[in-house]
């Protein structure tokens, strides 16, 4: 299985902060086209993909959202999510609502929420086994990887991650890996991460 990390500093943590203007909303909106980009291909959701959003603007940061729709548990299930920007953000809103303190809430099939931290996260996912690459376009090229599907991959938003979030995973040594030559946005580089893997592991 496949995971990835979408950090965004900005990203409100509450639900009554997400109006219609989804940009005003710490850029949720990009956000929502990560979601778009991780889970939806022509006809039919991908199964073997969870995403990590790590929001931590106001009002009550940090907040850990975990998306796992395809899962094998939920096979059947209709109507997971919607492949629309107004879809998601009510699914974001719905999941900041029921956030509980201090526990890991199942909102529904496949979706969760609890404050944890970006750097915490890291070290988890790290400290299970699972190798992690941070993308960065200084570092090596992702053809050259050798890949299982099994990776975790993190992503910042418009502004990426910040250095003191950086110096708190230094320890973890995460390897840099880079989509090309050229700065893109999260939701573009997703789209290459998802089809670089989709070629190489389905030789």
């Amino acid at each position: 299985m496949r995971e990835f990390i979408y950090y965004s500093k900005n990203a409100v943590t509450a639900g009554n902060y997400i109006k219609d203007d989804l940009m005003k909303a710490g850029r949720i909106d990009i956000a929502c086209n990560m979601v778009i980009m991780s889970f939806f291909v022509s006809h039919h959701m991908r199964n073997d993909v969870k995403l990590h959003l790590i929001f931590d603007g106001a009002p009550d940061c940090p907040k850990h959202i975990e998306m796992f729709p395809g899962k094998p548990e939920l096979e059947g299930v209709k109507d997971k999510i919607d492949i629309s920007k107004k879809d998601i953000a009510g699914l974001f809103k719905r999941i900041l609502y029921k956030y509980k303190k201090g526990q890991k809430t199942e909102v529904a099939p496949g979706y969760w929420v609890e404050k944890k931290s970006f750097s915490n996260l890291v070290e988890e996912l790290s400290n299970s086994g699972k190798t992690v690459y941070i993308l960065d376009k200084r570092g090596d090229d992702i053809r050259a990887i050798p890949l299982t599907g099994e990776e975790v991959f993190i992503l910042g938003d418009q502004d990426g991650i910040p250095k003191p979030e950086l110096k708190k995973i230094k320890h973890l040594e995460i390897k840099k890996v880079s989509v090309g030559p050229n700065m893109l946005f999260a939701s573009q580089t997703m789209t290459i991460l998802q089809n670089e893997l989709d070629r190489k592991l389905q030789k």
